[in-house]
């Protein structure tokens, strides 16, 4: 009698586990949009399901993180960078189940992780995802998949830009413009496990929440520009993308750093032409990296980092998502619900 496969695997008994040949079912459900323009061209469609690698490791995604990112190149406002490659699915950041991975990642299926996803393209907003072990880390005991799948890129962007693009030190004083939002909610927390003093920038409604994210300061955007005082800061990190290097280097001390996440040409001449000044400007893109996501599971487990739901909207309402986003999540991140 032959022994039976195990689910989804079709492959020689012979081969070790890393090169036996993981099928899929032929077809998933997924968020797609075949051109750029408003959160209209979002449709929930059957798609080929993804062709992992031998070296990948294959998720069943349960919760998709939503970032402003998704609708930005949905919109077009990164063609110049990632252009065509139509249909696409959105989504950088996934939590689910593990149904493959490599026989050396550590990982079996089963396992819940968490994944920033590699692909230059996105495929989150679908039910499998997959990418290399290097951009995966283990849900920690206690966190659901809908807080699993808020962290990874955002997360992953308040870390990079504080600490690698700002070069922050304990006893810095930062500003966070965005401090409400899903990647300045981070931030606020990050910047003050990491021994800063931090000002949070945000709307005057979410005062009492920015201060309980750790902010030792609040200023209201709509009474005060803080781009206009006579004061400075060591790192100026606008995660709303709100002002500029021009407008904040008045308030960079010498030798501080100006970091946003804004992803267009402009913003990134300004990384090249800031190089040798003294007070640096940097346009950053987050880079998957699973050190940096155990770094903020760190975190989370010792209390420092925890994760803010702006809300949970389910995978059929991947348009009223995209809508919200777009408009300004008004405290912490929002995810969709794949399964």
């Amino acid at each position: 009698m032959q022994r039976p496969q195990p689910p989804f695997m079709n492959s020689e008994e012979t081969l070790p586990p890393q090169h036996k040949i993981l099928r899929l079912p032929p077809n998933m459900d997924a968020v797609v949009y075949a051109q750029y323009g408003s959160p209209d061209v979002l449709s929930v469609t059957q798609v080929k399901s993804p062709t992992p690698t031998p070296d990948q490791v294959t998720i069943r995604v349960h919760s998709a993180g939503v970032n402003p990112i998704d609708y930005r190149l949905r919109k077009g406002q990164a063609k110049w960078l990632l252009p065509g490659h139509f249909p696409r699915i959105p989504g950088y950041d996934v939590a689910g189940e593990v149904v493959f991975a490599p026989a050396d990642s550590g990982m079996k299926p089963g396992d819940r992780v968490m994944a920033f996803l590699d692909s230059r393209y996105g495929g989150g907003y679908a039910e499998y995802a997959c990418c290399h072990p290097t951009s995966v880390a283990p849900i920690p005991p206690g966190m659901s998949f809908d807080d699993a799948a808020a962290l990874p890129l955002a997360g992953s962007t308040a870390l990079q830009s504080l600490r690698d693009h700002g070069k922050l030190q304990s006893g810095d004083s930062v500003l966070i413009n965005g401090a409400s939002g899903g990647v300045g909610a981070f931030a606020v927390q990050i910047a003050k496990a990491y021994g800063a003093t931090v000002t949070g920038v945000a709307s005057g409604e979410n005062e009492a929440f920015v201060r309980s994210l750790g902010a030792d300061e609040f200023m209201d955007y709509t009474e005060t520009d803080f781009t206009k005082l006579d004061r400075t800061w060591n790192l100026v990190f606008d995660a709303a993308g709100k002002s500029d290097y021009f407008s904040s280097h008045s308030v960079l001390a010498d030798n501080g750093h100006y970091v946003s996440t804004e992803p267009d040409f402009s913003g990134a001449m300004i990384s090249v032409l800031t190089k040798f000044l003294s007070k640096q400007g940097t346009i950053m893109l987050a880079n998957p990296d699973a050190d940096d996501l155990h770094e903020l599971i760190r975190l989370y487990e010792q209390g420092q980092l925890k994760v803010v739901l702006d809300d949970v909207i389910e995978m059929s309402e991947a348009t009223a998502a995209h809508q919200k986003i777009q408009n300004g999540v008004d405290r912490g991140k929002l995810v969709l619900r794949v399964k």
